[in-house]
């Protein structure tokens, strides 16, 4: 998996937190498969998925876009101070989410700064702190099975097994209940990667999100996964991913 994306959003959810105390030195992802191909001109105006140019710009910078709600104000001072300060709530709760980027690498320096971004917590390509500084949030990849505390896990030939990432999923939502398991996988992988999890409780099995490699170059989500890692590029990969993610 050449993760150089930030489904690599954010926006979408979940990109994660870094690693625990016991992986404090955790760098970031270490990606099975090597950026190779390289993304053709205009490739990120062409997240636009129909919208106006302002909403496919915030797109393709991997921001979600915010909607704030005002209301009229009227009655007495008193009762206009209430409702500004009730409409002033309800406008930071009214954050409508969308889908959003993440870019991934095996060299993280290589992401533009302040996006959403993937790196590897272990293997060959481990990142270190330092080179996620600056970006915006962390989505760490365990590409063993053995760090339940990452974000997610990579599940490949080389890396997880689909067995490995049943296991995986139990033991780290069993030590965090709260969390999402993310799993990336290939396409002809992901079938036995879900026949594994069915072994799972059903409420183990609703916290999974599934994050599928399908470099067709468009942006795009593949059906019942959560996100999708379309581009694979010479410095970084690029992912689209769902709300809640």
């Amino acid at each position: 998996m050449t993760l150089a994306v930030a489904a690599t959003a954010v926006g979408f959810g979940v990109v994660g937190a870094s690693p625990g105390a016991s992986n404090a030195a955790f760098s970031g992802l270490a990606m099975s498969k090597p950026e190779s191909a390289r993304l053709t001109p205009g490739l990120t105006s062409g997240l636009s998925f129909g919208l106006t140019p302002g909403l496919a710009s915030g797109l393709a910078s991997g921001r979600r876009g915010t909607t704030n709600i005002v209301g009229a104000v009227t009655g007495s001072p008193y009762d206009q101070h209430r409702s500004s300060s009730s409409q002033r709530s309800s406008s930071r709760a009214a954050t409508i989410a969308r889908p959003y980027l993440i870019y991934d690498s095996v060299t993280p320096t290589a992401i533009p700064a302040h996006e959403q971004i993937a790196t590897y917590a272990n293997g060959l390509y481990a990142a270190s702190s330092a080179a996620v500084r600056g970006r915006g949030n962390v989505l760490w990849i365990d590409t063993n099975g053995s760090d339940p505390s990452a974000s997610a896990l990579d599940v490949e030939p080389g890396d997880a097994t689909p067995i490995g990432a049943a296991q995986w999923v139990k033991k780290k939502l069993s030590t965090q209940p709260r969390s999402l398991a993310i799993v990336y996988t290939t396409p002809s992988e992901w079938q036995e990667v879900r026949d594994a999890a069915n072994v799972l409780p059903a409420t183990m099995r609703s916290k999974i999100r599934y994050w599928i490699a399908d470099p067709t170059g468009a942006p795009h989500v593949v059906p019942g996964a959560s996100a999708t890692q379309w581009s694979w590029g010479s410095s970084y990969d690029i992912t689209t991913a769902d709300p809640g993610f």
